[in-house]
């Protein structure tokens, strides 16, 4: 996947979002992406709505820094995120109770990519 492919991957996530997990969350995410696939953007969910922009937020809950390929690889289940973040090919700064809970709030992403 190049670069436009995950500005589509993005553009295309607040579809996958499982609005009924989501009814309670409140949150701001920030992807920091690294490599031939960079990027940044701010993902926030609240009452059960996804939005996604390009950019960088200035006070997000937590802060997801990675090279864009691992990203790719993580949602959509080829790669496990606590794996890769034991292993230091992802970190995450802020609130890691809500990293964790991505794959819950997209679970319809794998195998989509």
């Amino acid at each position: 996947m190049n670069a436009a492919g995950i500005k589509e991957f993005f553009r295309h996530l607040p579809s996958k979002l499982d609005a009924e997990a989501a009814e309670d969350v409140d949150a701001v995410y920030q992807f920091d992406l690294g490599g031939a696939q960079g990027g940044q953007y701010v993902v926030t969910i609240r009452e059960g709505v996804c939005q996604v922009k390009e950019g960088r937020h200035e006070d997000p809950h937590v802060i997801l820094s990675m090279a864009g390929e691992d990203c790719v690889r993580v949602l959509n289940g080829e790669l496990s995120g606590p794996a890769a973040a034991m292993s230091g090919r992802i970190r995450i700064s802020g609130d890691v109770g809500l990293a964790m809970q991505l794959r819950a709030l997209f679970p319809s992403i794998s195998g989509q990519l």
